[in-house]
């Protein structure tokens, strides 16, 4: 019979081995410091990674050196890594692999026993984050007893919770006894689940994940001097955010609870891993290393193993990869260059573009709109974002100077002249933007792109009457566009490659992730969310209670209710977007005329001085009373999942995108669908949805994940 320690190293016969190298470099003031560097061997575009092959590896490294400090042949060791990266975490092919919770299970002992070996090692042991260092890159830095970093390092993070893991190799309990429970829980739990949001070294430092921060011109040589004076006593290095007794006391079961009560509200009890990371995190207070690194090998053999981290590994995938080659991209060599961008409106919207390409394209951008008023208001509102980003320390003075100076406003339409590309970001109206394309064509020259970023309208209708429809494109971002990665970028018949291939490379410039999509009503993401918002007014309104249609979309394990949605994309946004797919499809999307009327109240929901909610406005559900059969939250659940399963087989039969994974990548880039549920077709075959509508699966096999 196979041991579980088998199974783990077979799955290391095709690794990318992380190799430790060793070097011994001489101390300034004598003796000698073990180097060991990280290296995989392959380029910048290869993170190193960490693998069953490469923990085994590395163990064996650190116990060469444990027994040369006990000869007294070395005074510190040290670990970095190669070019621009420590590590980039745990070889995640490797770790989807796993068949097993038993082998999960060797796998975060594994984990433990050998990172644990630089805690142990004879002498101070020194990680120095010269890049990139990821979930297991970090816990290799933790476990060492000093840490200094590269400024220049591009990301620091404990990503795990956003994969559907927790930090299972001694991030969950010694994260919190270095920088305090506060601080870990937002480094653990809230940065991965505000899209995976990492730190920069600066922030870092001040946490107190890292003791020293160098610049890159001479880091290494400055990490062994800074490594020198804390072996020889010169240095004592401080760590202000180490917790106390009472923080222990009093802080810590509170910090808890407060973000477990913020977790339930923002996305509900079905992800696994936030809550785990949660009960590591409150167990850390009060247990050992030893007892603390058990309890981590137990959840994270748990996680591993189950469901929502095989659903994580598809999604996971799409965004990694699938999101990096877009089908149907035509060449980039193909695309015009950006010279001067712009943007026609000066609203919030407008204004959000035009900070963008600014800060990315680092062109000049320019501004219009109706009058002068609303022109200067739009540039000053840029402008002051540029110097917030600045306040902020996301750009330098000298940055911000220079971005102001390229954004400027006009109400002359011929200062478009010479602009290469053109956005419109005004009233979704076809006849308004129909016009506001034509006026800019009459200016502009023949090769110039016209991007628009309706959301439901017809991007050929829009183009009809120009003189060169082919050099127009959809470009929709999401909101809010800074942090929303999703553009659909929509392509007409009519669309030329060369447009087409603009468009794809800017959204890259603009570190955006395009999916070209058909011009069809909603395109992707909006079609789908109609769906579903149509579905659930269409319920109430016909004697389903507001808290039932809620229940019925539990299962779906989304960030919010499709009422707490309606309010944030805006009543009066989602009553059109509903009118236009009723329009397009009248027999499969319900138009809302209570949606109107709610529009008109201005709210659904009753919330609290904080925006917290509290129950639905009696008035709201006065509006959409109607006359019907309430339906069960099962019921309406499986007609919504049959629902669904109909319009996405209509959406591949139609070409509306090029595959079924195109669907799930835009939905959890555009419209935040957790990872945990591997995206909407693999959960829609899960509960049978696929099979009953359709005969068949959109995978095979199956993805594994939530079955609803």
């Amino acid at each position: 019979m196979t041991t579980a320690l088998e199974t783990l190293t077979a799955l290391s016969a095709d690794e990318v081995v992380t190799h430790s190298h060793v070097r011994d470099v001489p101390m300034p003031s004598g003796g000698v410091l073990a180097l060991v560097t990280l290296d995989n061997g392959r380029d910048h575009t290869r993170p190193s990674t960490l693998g069953p092959a490469t923990l085994a590896e590395y163990g064996a490294t650190l116990d060469a050196l444990r027994a040369r400090a006990s000869r007294g042949e070395i005074a510190a060791i040290a670990v970095t890594g190669k070019p621009y990266f420590l590590a980039a975490g745990a070889d995640l092919s490797k770790v989807g692999q796993i068949p097993s919770r038993e082998v999960g299970l060797e796998l975060a002992r594994q984990g433990h026993a050998v990172l644990g070996k630089l805690h142990d090692a004879g002498v101070p042991t020194f990680v120095f984050v010269n890049g990139l260092a990821l979930g297991g890159g970090v816990e290799i830095a933790l476990h060492a007893d000093y840490r200094t970093v590269d400024s220049s390092a591009a990301a620091i993070a404990l990503p795990e919770v956003f994969l559907g893991l927790i930090p299972g190799w001694g991030g969950a309990w010694l994260l919190p006894n270095l920088i305090g429970i506060e601080n870990a829980l937002r480094v653990i739990v809230e940065n991965p689940l505000k899209n995976n949001r990492t730190l920069k070294p600066a922030q870092a430092l001040e946490l107190g994940i890292v003791d020293e921060m160098f610049g890159p011109a001479s880091f290494l040589e400055d990490s062994i001097r800074w490594a020198d004076g804390v072996v020889t006593g010169r240095i004592t290095v401080k760590r202000p955010n180490v917790p106390g007794r009472l923080e222990r006391a009093v802080k810590w079961d509170a910090a808890i609870s407060i973000a477990r009560k913020s977790l339930q509200s923002k996305i509900g009890t079905v992800a696994a891993s936030p809550y785990a990371a949660l009960d590591l995190l409150k167990a850390a207070k009060n247990t050992d290393r030893a007892t603390g690194f058990a309890a981590e090998d137990e959840a994270l053999a748990d996680l591993v193993s189950g469901d929502q981290f095989q659903a994580s590994m598809y999604a996971f995938d799409l965004v990694q990869k699938r999101a990096k080659k877009p089908a149907g991209a035509p060449s980039p060599e193909v695309a015009r260059a950006i010279g001067k961008v712009g943007v026609v409106g000066a609203g919030l919207m407008a204004s959000q573009f035009a900070l963008l390409f600014v800060r990315r394209l680092r062109v000049p951008v320019v501004i219009t709109d109706l009058d002068q008023g609303r022109v200067d208001a739009g540039v000053a509102r840029i402008r002051a974002d540029i110097a917030e980003l600045a306040a902020k320390g996301r750009i330098t003075s000298d940055e911000s100077n220079r971005l102001e100076a390229l954004v400027t406003g006009t109400t002359d339409l011929r200062d478009f002249a010479d602009c290469d590309w053109v956005i419109e970001a005004v009233f979704e109206e076809l006849s308004v933007k129909q016009k506001v394309f034509a006026d800019v064509e009459a200016i502009v020259s023949e090769t110039t792109i016209l991007a628009t970023n309706t959301s439901s309208l017809s991007v050929e209708a829009i183009g009809a009457e120009l003189q060169h429809p082919e050099r127009l494109v959809g470009f929709h971002f999401f909101n809010p566009v800074a942090v929303m990665p999703l553009i659909e970028v929509v392509k007409t018949p009519k669309t030329d490659e060369a447009t087409l291939s603009t468009a794809m490379v800017t959204a890259k410039v603009l570190r955006k992730n395009a999916v070209i999509t058909a011009d069809t009503p909603g395109f992707v993401v909006n079609r789908i969310l109609a769906k579903v918002l149509g579905e659930a007014m269409h319920a109430v309104e016909t004697g389903t209670p507001f808290e039932v249609v809620d229940r019925s979309m539990d299962p779906f394990g989304l960030p919010m209710t499709p009422f707490e949605l309606l309010e944030l994309v805006g009543l009066t946004v989602g009553a059109h977007v509903l009118d236009t797919h009723h329009a397009a499809f009248p027999d499969r999307f319900h138009a809302s005329e209570a949606l109107h009327r709610l529009a008109d109240h201005g709210r659904i929901l009753d919330r609290d001085s904080k925006g917290r909610r509290q129950g639905f406005d009696k008035k709201a559900v006065a509006l959409t009373a109607g006359k019907g059969t309430a339906l069960s939250a099962d019921e309406l659940r499986i007609r919504i999942e049959d629902g669904l399963a109909d319009e996405v087989g209509r959406m591949l039969d139609d070409g509306v995108v090029s595959a079924a994974e195109d669907i799930d990548l835009c939905l959890i880039l555009g419209a935040g669908y957790p990872f945990q549920m591997g995206g909407l077709t693999p959960y829609l075959d899960r509960v049978g949805a696929t099979e009953r509508v359709r005969g068949t699966t959109f995978h095979s096999p199956v993805i594994r994940g939530v079955a609803g």
